[in-house]
């Protein structure tokens, strides 16, 4: 299947590219989220009336991004969770938790943007995880778990 990228797609390409990808992919993810049309003719002519329009909405993007990724360069996010003696935690910290916490601590943050490479933590201790806050914005996070007393 053959589609337009309407933004830029990361291990894709960028805006405008005409890529091929597997059907199910384009069909299932590019097309209902807005990232792609079908590379028809028709739509070749409607992406050529609207580019200057999708360039200017993906330097938006781009410029709000790396605004949040000066906010939190350099943050440390505090989390509080229940552990064991020896430190070992009673479930993990992912994603959703590190995002709560920052949002309690001030910092704009979603679930998604936060990449833990090496899966979710299990120990008290520092982290260091990654927020892609856009394609090509990526800012590093300290995340400290602590023991919640209580």
């Amino acid at each position: 299947m053959e589609v337009i990228l309407l933004e830029k797609v990361k291990n894709l390409g960028d805006l405008g590219d005409t890529v091929k990808v597997k059907p199910g992919y384009g069909r299932n993810w590019l097309l209902p989220q807005g990232k792609a049309l079908p590379a028809t003719e028709a739509n070749r002519k409607l992406f050529e009336a609207r580019k200057a329009e999708l360039i200017r909405k993906a330097q938006d993007s781009l410029n709000a991004a790396k605004m949040r990724a000066e906010k939190l360069a350099g943050a440390v996010i505090t989390v509080k969770a229940l552990a064991a003696e020896e430190g070992r935690l009673y479930g993990s910290v992912g994603p959703n938790d590190i995002a709560r916490a920052a949002e309690a601590q001030g910092f704009e943050i979603k679930k998604s943007e936060i990449d833990m490479p090496d899966g979710v933590i299990r120990q008290i201790g520092t982290y260091s995880v990654v927020a892609r806050l856009h394609t090509e914005v990526e800012v590093a996070l300290t995340v400290v778990v602590e023991e919640e007393k209580g």
